[in-house]
């Protein structure tokens, strides 16, 4: 750990902050006597603190967002140069680079062909949750208007978003919710809910038996992770999305796929649901479409959907009536162009499939040597680790341990993340995400400082 990085005293920053800034995801008791962490500088994947201590990022700002690093010039000087020339107009109208980024957006995702802009994976996601709404009701006879999700799965925070939480300690005392959104299973073969063969099929055959139940001409869409996030970083298994392409198909679902966390390389291709040959209906995305320079979110349909809403011009009530004021903000779409280069020219896609492999042999090396390891999964740089107090049960590891471990990690200068206050009894998966931009060596450090941690924390 570096504590050489010359910084000004900042302590009044430090008070500022503790007075006066509710801070996400924390108990603030702790604050009143330990000071909160402020972060000063970041450059490649190394952040800098107040008392100048330096830390390797190992999940991307915390929440899997700066996949391109910090510190990217290039990135700043193009949001710089189109405030001065136009910061701001409401998507009612277009604006450059509106319009150029949709169209480069729209090349890396065959069978997709519109984009509606807001400013958060939350917003991208309730987007969606009305326009299939509209759909059902223009459409339908206002039938079809349930939307089905998955069993650990998250895609926002919003009421409406959390009506659709798959984690049920991130929407625990925010209800009561909507109706008309109904759980399916999840596809976490580790936590078996069948014993079969092929697991990937028999899961995917429960969201069949959820369409059934609850009446086919009543279900309009369901919405999924490719790889589930902060469910604790679930691949999904052989089989599994070609049976769900089926299924929507059968019964006219359609599939809205969240790309927040996957989207913009994450998994080593530019979508997850890329690695899986299926053709959604819907693609949402956030925090890596700009990697955290500039706030943006995209909703992406194809033109089938897109069509059903300008089917009658002459119906006052026939489009879709939403508005975001921060979609019509330029600073978004034009990182996310910059953003996009830096991925193509550096070949950050191939570095990510590169590094992710590595990933996942250091983490099943660490399995070998610490059976507080129960199971190591994940595609790209997006892998998860599953901490169980005995491998022969799959008893997880109590949730106080497994923090334990991050924090051990964090007194090393490394940052690592793990399932946080989403799931009763299963908090208890290490998470990284590092940028597409880390080197063997990051990768190295990153699990090293696993090994250490387990070593200590399991003594």
């Amino acid at each position: 750990m570096s504590l050489d990085h010359p910084v000004n005293d900042l302590s009044h920053v430090v008070a500022a902050d503790r007075a006066h800034v509710w801070h996400h995801l924390s108990q603030h008791k702790q604050y009143e006597t330990v000071d909160p962490r402020v972060f000063v500088e970041g450059k490649g994947m190394r952040l800098w603190d107040t008392n100048g201590r330096e830390y390797l990022d190992g999940v991307s700002g915390g929440v899997w967002t700066v996949n391109v690093g910090y510190g990217r010039t290039s990135i700043a000087d193009a949001v710089r140069d189109q405030l001065v020339k136009l910061n701001y107009y409401a998507g009612a109208a277009g604006t450059v680079p509106g319009a150029l980024f949709a169209q480069r957006l729209i090349e890396k995702m065959p069978g997709m062909t519109r984009v509606y802009y807001s400013n958060s994976g939350s917003e991208a996601n309730e987007k969606v949750y009305k326009m299939v709404r509209q759909i059902a009701a223009r459409h339908h006879g206002g039938k079809k208007w349930k939307i089905l999700y998955r069993d650990r799965d998250y895609h926002g925070t919003t009421i409406g978003t959390l009506a659709t939480s798959g984690q049920d300690q991130r929407a625990m005392q925010y209800g009561p919710y909507p109706d008309g959104f109904v759980r399916v299973p999840h596809c976490l073969e580790y936590r078996a809910q069948w014993d079969v063969e092929n697991y990937g099929e028999r899961a995917a055959d429960a969201i069949e038996e959820v369409i059934l139940r609850e009446g086919p001409d009543t279900v309009g869409a369901i919405v999924l992770e490719p790889v589930t996030a902060g469910g604790g970083v679930i691949t999904p298994p052989e089989g599994y999305w070609q049976r769900v392409q089926e299924i929507c198909r059968k019964y006219n679902v359609l599939l809205h796929i969240d790309e927040v966390v996957c989207g913009l390389g994450r998994t080593g291709t530019w979508f997850g649901y890329q690695h899986y040959g299926i053709q959604p209906d819907f693609v949402t995305m956030a925090k890596g479409v700009a990697s955290g320079y500039a706030a943006i979110s995209c909703t992406v349909t194809s033109e089938r959907v897109f069509e059903m809403f300008k089917d009658d011009a002459s119906d006052p009530m026939g489009y879709f009536r939403d508005i975001s004021t921060f979609g019509g903000c330029t600073a978004g779409p034009v990182a996310a162009l910059e953003n996009m280069r830096i991925i193509e020219d550096e070949g950050l896609l191939d570095n990510t499939i590169a590094m992710g492999e590595r990933v996942l042999a250091n983490l099943r090396a660490l399995q070998d040597k610490h059976a507080v390891i129960g199971n190591v999964r994940g595609k790209g740089l997006f892998c998860g680790a599953e901490l169980v107090a005995d491998r022969a049960t799959k008893e997880p590891l109590d949730e106080k341990r497994v923090q334990a471990v991050v924090a051990d990690c964090l007194a090393q200068g490394v940052i690592i993340g793990a399932t946080n206050r989403s799931l009763p009894g299963l908090n208890n998966t290490l998470c990284l995400s590092p940028a597409l931009i880390a080197t063997e060596s990051d990768i190295d450090r990153i699990t090293d400082a696993i090994d250490g941690a387990l070593t200590r924390v399991m003594a």
